[in-house]
């Protein structure tokens, strides 16, 4: 069974994750390095010509597009392997249809509910201090999986309401607000990146529900046929 986790996980999370690095060549990284100039230019004015960048990033072109890519099917695989535990745990059939619905549910919790607190931000963007901001999209992300479950795979009024408050409770409390200060980035380039970035992880998301639901199939149907 461990195997067969793994193997999934690895063949969605790489195609999904090559898929998605290809769309941020056209969707994402423009914006970025739109944004970079911006960055750079206000670090220049403020800090004159050493103002130089202490810490390592990798060189533009195939450098930089590597470890883009290298990033996304990271990530990638790491969702498919928290797709398929979630579905093993609540003992759902692995198949198409159901993991892109279980999957749509991922990019929910983790695209939409904490974009809704946390929009994707460029470089040069004005940011809350970055522990905070991984608290609140953790708990955030929790809290949406779990009122998603109890309202659609729970029964019963008290759950239901549990599923309600889970879902609005990170939304009370409130994302952790931006220190005083300026942006360098226009706030239309800054809405065209949050607003591309989710679509592309709305597209990781249905990917990668879909390779999970062939994957497993194919992959379970080629054991037994070993066996």
């Amino acid at each position: 069974m461990i195997h067969r986790v793994l193997a999934v996980a690895l063949i969605a999370g790489l195609l999904a994750g090559l898929a998605t690095a290809a769309l941020q060549q056209w969707a994402t990284v423009p914006l970025i390095q739109i944004a970079e100039t911006y960055e750079s230019a206000q670090a220049a004015h403020a800090h004159g010509a050493e103002a130089a960048a202490a810490e390592w990033k990798p060189a533009e072109g195939a450098e930089r597009i590597a470890a883009t890519g290298l990033a996304t099917v990271g990530a990638s695989v790491g969702y498919a392997l928290l797709l398929l535990a979630a579905m093993l745990l609540a003992d759902e059939p692995i198949e198409p249809r159901r993991a892109l619905a279980w999957a749509l549910g991922g990019f929910a919790a983790t695209g939409l509910a904490t974009g809704m607190g946390l929009a994707p931000q460029l470089p040069g963007a004005a940011e809350a201090a970055l522990a905070a901001r991984q608290a609140w999209w953790l708990a955030t992300a929790g809290a949406t999986a779990l009122g998603l479950y109890l309202l659609l795979r729970q029964d019963g009024a008290v759950a239901k309401a549990l599923g309600v408050l889970s879902l609005a409770a990170p939304h009370l409390y409130g994302a952790p607000q931006a220190a005083p200060g300026e942006s360098t980035v226009p706030a239309e380039l800054a809405a065209r990146f949050a607003a591309n970035s989710l679509g592309l992880q709305a597209v990781t998301w249905a990917l990668l529900g879909l390779g999970v639901g062939l994957a497993w199939r194919r992959i379970g149907a080629g054991a037994n046929e070993d066996s």
